[in-house]
């Protein structure tokens, strides 16, 4: 069982907005990687302002050509003065550092222009280590010195969330912070047992305005 399974576009109008997935990536050894829209989620997405991905303008399209090429514009440049503290930032494994569909699920491809991300669905693999991010941090509004880099947090399950059956939540002690992102979350679910959750980097203003958390088997 691979640690990166399925990659999912997510779309979100903005900050505090709920994330979308908009489509799929998937990769296989016979047929190479397709990118496919989901259509039962574009409406929702398209009455709040989506207009299709640039490079993948027919939803109603598979495609199968160009995809890990086109998708790679979203990833760092091998020019970068940083690129050695961006590679630990993101916990890259440098044997992979080439393998542009590990590098997409593991950085999420996020970039400032844009409201788009690419979250992978990962496999409950002994030795996972990746970076995700605690959502909802503009309504719960935490103290910007409540949380510190490496602080461990708790999580739940919330099966019966309305929005999410994948949803888990995050506490510091007793303390609700938010959930765990979208689709990050399912491997918590699949996970059979603990999984660990720490705190990885925190951006401050007055409250924690971000906060990457680091989650491993």
């Amino acid at each position: 069982m691979k640690r990166v399974g399925n990659i999912f576009l997510i779309w979100r109008k903005g900050p505090g907005s709920r994330r979308i997935p908009v489509a799929i990536i998937k990769r296989n050894s016979s047929e190479g990687t397709k990118f496919k829209y989901i259509q039962e989620n574009l409406k929702e997405a398209e009455n709040k302002g989506f207009i299709p991905y640039t490079g993948f303008p027919d939803t109603e399209k598979v495609y199968k050509e160009n995809v890990l090429e086109i998708l790679s514009q979203r990833l760092v440049k091998s020019e970068r003065n940083d690129l050695s503290s961006f590679y630990k930032f993101w916990r890259i494994d440098p044997e992979k550092k080439t393998d542009k569909y590990y590098m997409l699920a593991m950085t999420q491809g996020l970039l400032p222009i844009d409201n788009f991300e690419f979250l992978a669905d990962f496999n409950p693999k002994k030795g996972l280590n990746f970076i995700s991010e605690i959502a909802g941090l503009t309504r719960t509004k935490i103290e910007s010195d409540f949380l510190e880099k490496g602080d461990i947090l708790k999580y739940v399950l919330d099966p019966k969330n309305e929005q999410d059956k994948n949803a888990v939540k995050l506490f510091k002690d007793e303390k609700f912070l938010g959930y765990v992102k979208k689709i990050h979350s399912r491997v918590f679910h699949k996970a059979k047992g603990p999984i660990k959750v720490k705190v990885h980097h925190l951006e401050r203003n007055g409250v924690i305005t971000r906060a990457f958390i680091e989650i491993l088997l």
